[in-house]
């Protein structure tokens, strides 16, 4: 009988075990995809300029004339115009440069912003070039596969993994959702739906953080006593999964960096007031030489 008891406690040690292992393994490799998304031809790290368009026409190419001035050796001196006239944005290429939408070349052609769901893609040489609304204003936004920034970058930084920061948080919804007005770092501000908020305990107090909705996720813009010292100065994002049962678990090893701290061309949300947390959340990812800001 004893043996049996014996044997049934090492089955469960090692069941813990097995489970704090492949939690480990699950986050290693959640930061590892993390890491190489950042590098991709698509990632933070190849966003190489940001051009807010003013009504009219802007110019764009290598001379420092230009309106929209690229970079150095990356395109003609002229490539074309941007024409913006009442929200809408329409690109005439110069004569004789090649500049493609969809792999054909273009002359003259209409541009769909991100407002409108998928924008469109004008592509010379190694760059990229797409319209993005945020509030009432519009910007080009340039990618540079050629970036200094992706060229330079020498993976990240990151807490130790603790599985105490994975946090089952009792969910507290409103209903209806209430509207939260989210500033973002180049001061535009953007209205948002809050859902609800999450309610957990660091050392015996009680903190609250408050989501907005982003793919049938909760979307968390979070600032610690971290931040500024170890972690990015204006704050971390965190996904969670919805609400189950009253909880949601908030994983803090997932944290990470905004793509502000990977380049000065991004437009990330700051945390909102109530989401600014006076104590230390030492999980996820630390701040990094490299950063933008």
């Amino acid at each position: 009988m004893h043996s049996i008891v014996i044997i049934a406690a090492g089955a469960i040690g090692a069941g813990l075990l097995l489970g704090q292992a492949s939690y480990r393994e699950e986050i290693e490799k959640w930061r590892k995809e993390r890491e190489a998304s950042l590098v991709r031809d698509d990632g933070w790290l190849t966003v190489a300029g940001l051009y807010w368009l003013k009504e009219g026409d802007n110019r764009a190419g290598t001379a420092s004339t230009n309106e929209i001035v690229l970079p150095p050796g990356s395109a003609p001196a002229r490539i074309g115009v941007f024409t913006f006239r009442n929200g809408s944005a329409t690109f005439t290429a110069e004569g004789g440069v090649e500049v493609t939408l969809d792999g054909k070349p273009v002359r003259k052609v209409a541009l769909r912003s991100d407002a409108e769901g998928t924008p469109d893609v004008l592509r010379t040489g190694a760059l990229s070039m797409w319209v993005i609304r945020r509030g009432d204003r519009y910007a080009i936004r340039l990618r540079d596969l050629n970036a200094p920034a992706r060229k330079q970058f020498q993976g990240l930084r990151w807490f130790d993994i603790d599985e105490a920061w994975r946090i089952r948080a009792r969910w507290v919804p409103y209903n209806p959702p209430k509207k939260v007005s989210v500033l973002n770092i180049v001061g535009i501000t953007e209205e948002a739906l809050c859902p609800g908020y999450a309610a957990f305990e660091i050392a015996g107090k009680e903190y609250r953080l408050e989501p907005t909705q982003e793919g049938g996720r909760l979307f968390f813009v979070f600032r610690d006593a971290t931040a500024g010292r170890e972690t990015y100065p204006a704050g971390r994002f965190l996904y969670a999964d919805p609400p189950e049962g009253g909880h949601v678990t908030l994983d803090f090893n997932r944290a990470y960096s905004p793509p502000c701290a990977f380049t000065a061309y991004a437009t990330c949300p700051l945390p909102l007031p109530q989401n600014r947390l006076p104590v230390r959340i030492p999980a996820g990812e630390m701040n990094h030489p490299a950063a933008a800001h």
